[in-house]
């Protein structure tokens, strides 16, 4: 049997907004209802994203509590990521507030972005003191960091932290080419990156905006795994033609995963091999 696919599945992220595209899910509800479908499909890790009432992003622990109890009910095998993303909250207490959470609401993994960098319009900030607070309190919860790279200097770094004993096994890697200020999406970039990985990793491939199907095939090719969803690219077609569903997303890598032979990775298999809780 060929090398299974993980799915990292992203449906909402911090940007897609109901006016962008009605197929974002921004309620609890909706996200659950998303993640529901994409778990029948067939996914490996949901990365999740909470929004306020009033659809902004947002790090409050009840909200991402409420999502992660609401998918664990819908979805009881996935492994469960939750954003502590550097670019809406910048106090170190408010963006590590839902690695507190407890029992059933308690993420298996967190966002780590392994340093700053701009988007097209903006930051995402990450000093190296607020990273490895990050890591500690991850560590010393037993939550998996989910690193974040979007070049090669930041997998550099999280060589460094790996060096240092800051970030500790299992490692995965979410490998993200497109943004205009970092690497792009082409083999040079994808090549150099993956070469740079510590042995017995996992990686995962993300594109933005019309990178995103190029990056999940090459991945999909070369023996990786895939990010994917409406987080980081919200049309279906090079032209931005049509507008796509997470779902029309899942559903072009699966055709991918059976081209390629690729059985699709079932979140308990990944639970088991990094031994979360079941």
């Amino acid at each position: 049997m060929n090398k299974p696919l993980l799915i990292n599945f992203t449906p909402t992220g911090m940007i897609p907004t109901k006016k962008m595209t009605p197929h974002v899910p921004i309620s609890i509800e909706e996200i659950t209802e998303q993640v529901h479908q994409a778990y029948e499909l067939g996914i490996t890790i949901v990365h999740l994203h909470a929004r306020d009432k009033d659809g902004q992003p947002t790090s409050d622990a009840d909200t991402y509590g409420r999502i992660v109890e609401n998918v664990r009910r819908v979805a009881p095998n996935l492994v469960i990521c939750v954003s502590l993303s550097g670019r809406n909250a910048t106090d170190i207490d408010q963006r590590a507030a839902p690695l507190e959470l407890t029992g059933s609401a308690k993420p298996d993994m967190g966002s780590l972005t392994l340093s700053s960098l701009n988007f097209i319009q903006q930051a995402s900030k990450n000093s190296p003191d607020t990273i490895q607070q990050l890591a500690t309190r991850m560590n010393d919860r037993g939550i998996v960091p989910e690193l974040e790279a979007f070049d090669t200097g930041m997998i550099n770094y999280g060589l460094y932290l790996i060096r240092k004993g800051i970030l500790t096994p299992p490692f995965y890697f979410n490998l993200i080419f497109g943004n205009i200020a970092n690497a792009q999406a082409d083999l040079l970039h994808t090549g150099l990156a993956v070469q740079q990985l510590p042995q017995d990793c996992h990686w995962s491939f993300g594109g933005i905006g019309n990178t995103q199907l190029s990056m999940n095939t090459i991945a999909v090719a070369s023996g990786g795994s895939v990010r994917v969803g409406l987080e980081d690219n919200i049309y279906m077609d090079a032209e931005r033609s049509r507008l796509a569903s997470n779902i029309e997303l899942l559903q072009r890598i699966h055709d991918l995963a059976r081209i390629h032979e690729r059985p699709i990775m079932d979140g308990a298999e990944l639970k088991a091999e990094w031994k979360l809780a079941a």
